[in-house]
């Protein structure tokens, strides 16, 4: 669960399953490590789905276009053979002229596909908007789908991935600070730079498509705009990197942080939760930069995941038994979705959920809580398990407009919704102590193990979000165990790995309890044959090694 503040994105995805097919089977991902030099096989080219696709128009599969060659390291060089390539979308052309498809009178001089990339992302960092929420709207204001609307998100998500790289190369080329430029024209500069580096877009064509935004934009930028991109395009990515880049020997933090578009603070604490593994922490940097697929969840009792694969044109997934990989397209326009028979959720929320409710238990078993719901992705989930086993949840969720999610992803289901805090237990009637037999407690964190899904949240989050929020999930973990019964169990998750918000955190809780807690070893929980679980008793998920979200679980056991 991410902070407060921040929507949390169980319901939203981006991207269809890597190289335009379904997930490999479970023993294939566990035989076959991936190699830390490359961040995908062969011809990986962008995909369309926005993170939020269950908004999102087009249908599956609709804006798959032809992807660049990567270079030695995951990255897309500037130059190779372009005299055959075809049109590429966003691309003018005689019959869509400048403005690709869709030309409205009074719009800027800049093709549709562009101008919109170049909105979403301005209002990402004009109005701390999420692109999630504000893309797919754009995309269906301006009619745009298929080939024009994969380019327009392409260049939306790549952008805000590597806009940290970007600003370094901009300002090196610039020859100032990239914060002393206008905010238009540096984020024009932005989706210039990222054409120029991530694409095969043509130098020509992405120089002469920023000018004209710059044009646009900022009307009295243009000499600089064009001289800044012809600077940036003299030497493709990993020229820039070799250049920038603080030496891999002395400073490798600071090398793989540049080299992969994350702050230095992120990738020292993937390589901390990771053992100090700097092959494995680049690799974790090379998928975080990946577009992920989008995975629903089958909801038990209400329809039989491979049934759910064929009737949406997808594929059973992994490791979790009610996961299906989506191709692409919209889910929100799925029957299924619709119905509530599925929902959009990463396989790593649905492992860690399952893993509460099939561990052993002695003695009753009828009452469970979410101490943390909201949206309700993991409620829906339980609640689906409760209701094939004669219990029912409880689920509590602090913020009005989240606890109407929980109520929307929950009817049908035996769930009972509270608009409260979790950590009123023992003060408030309807969450009474020593009353629960299993206990889930999804805590607000910093949402570094979902960065994949939310480009802007690795440069939104800072190290001074760490105190309030560990704070925050110690007084949850805390009021869980006072929640449960004796014999029973709770299951704490976080979507970060960072060590203060999983391990220091539980540690902390459960000494503080003021009565027994054991843990229970969490890896009998998960399918077995599941790569990469650790020594025990809590378990790390990981995108590098098992295609989910950085999921973190440990279950306790109230003695």
């Amino acid at each position: 669960m991410t902070g407060p503040s921040e929507p949390r994105d169980e319901r939203f995805s981006a991207g269809g399953p890597r190289g335009g097919s379904a997930r490999p089977p479970a023993g294939d991902r566990a035989g076959r490590p991936r190699d830390a030099e490359r961040s995908g096989g062969g011809e990986r080219g962008p995909r369309y789905a926005p993170d939020d696709a269950g908004r999102s128009g087009g249908g599956r599969g609709a804006g798959r276009y032809a992807g660049p060659e990567r270079s030695r390291e995951g990255r897309r060089p500037v130059g190779g053979e372009r005299a055959e390539r075809p049109a590429r979308p966003g691309e003018r052309s005689p019959r869509e002229g400048r403005f690709g498809a869709g030309r409205r009178p009074g719009r800027p001089a800049v093709d549709l596909p562009r101008h919109v990339a170049y909105q979403a992302i301005a209002a990402v960092h004009r109005d701390d908007a999420y692109a999630n929420l504000v893309l797919p709207a754009m995309l269906r204001d301006e009619g745009l789908t298929g080939r024009d609307a994969a380019f327009a998100t392409e260049l939306t998500y790549g952008t805000l991935r590597h806009t940290g790289t970007l600003d370094a190369i901009i300002t090196d080329a610039a020859g100032r600070d990239v914060q002393r430029i206008d905010p238009p024209v540096r984020d024009a500069l932005r989706l210039g730079a990222y054409q120029l580096l991530h694409t095969r877009v043509p130098a020509h064509a992405a120089v002469s498509s920023t000018v004209d935004l710059v044009r646009a934009v900022g009307p009295g930028a243009t000499g600089f705009a064009n001289a800044v991109l012809r600077e940036v395009a003299t030497r493709d990515l990993d020229g820039w990197v070799a250049k920038l880049a603080p030496s891999e020997q002395t400073d490798p933090i600071g090398h793989l942080a540049l080299a992969y578009s994350h702050p230095q603070w992120i990738v020292r604490a993937f390589a901390e939760a990771l053992g100090g593994d700097l092959g494995e922490t680049r690799r974790l940097l090379i998928e975080d930069n990946e577009r992920p697929p989008v995975h629903l969840c089958a909801r038990p009792g209400l329809v039989d995941p491979i049934e759910l694969a064929d009737e949406v044109g997808g594929a059973p997934g992994a490791f979790s038994p009610y996961a299906v990989y989506l191709p692409g397209g919209a889910p929100g326009e799925l029957p299924a979705v619709a119905e509530g028979r599925a929902h959009v959720q990463d396989e790593g929320s649905q492992l860690v959920a399952n893993a509460l409710a099939v561990a052993p238990l002695d003695g009753p078993d009828g009452r469970w809580l979410d101490l943390c719901a909201g949206p309700g992705g993991k409620a829906g989930l339980l609640g689906a398990l409760a209701a094939q086993r004669g219990a029912r949840l409880t689920a509590v969720e602090v913020a009005e407009h989240r606890a109407r999610l929980v109520v929307q992803a929950t009817r049908g289901l035996p769930v009972n919704v509270l608009n409260t805090d979790g950590r009123t237990v023992g003060s408030d009637p309807k969450l009474p102590e020593d009353h629960f037999d299993r206990v889930l407690v999804d805590a607000p964190c910093t949402g570094l193990g979902s960065l994949r899904r939310r480009p802007e949240s690795r440069w939104r989050r800072q190290p001074s979000d760490l105190p309030p929020l560990t704070r925050l999930q110690r007084e949850l973990l805390t009021a869980a165990l006072r929640a449960v019964r004796p014999g029973g169990l709770v299951a704490y998750v976080t979507c970060s790995p960072h060590i203060v918000e999983t391990h220091v955190t539980v540690t902390e809780a459960s000494r503080r309890a003021g009565f027994p807690v054991d843990f229970v070893d969490a890896r009998p929980l998960l399918p077995a044959g599941m790569p990469g679980l650790g020594d025990g008793p809590t378990v790390q998920l990981w995108p590098q090694r098992h295609g989910t979200d950085a999921m973190f679980l440990a279950v306790l056991r109230r003695g």
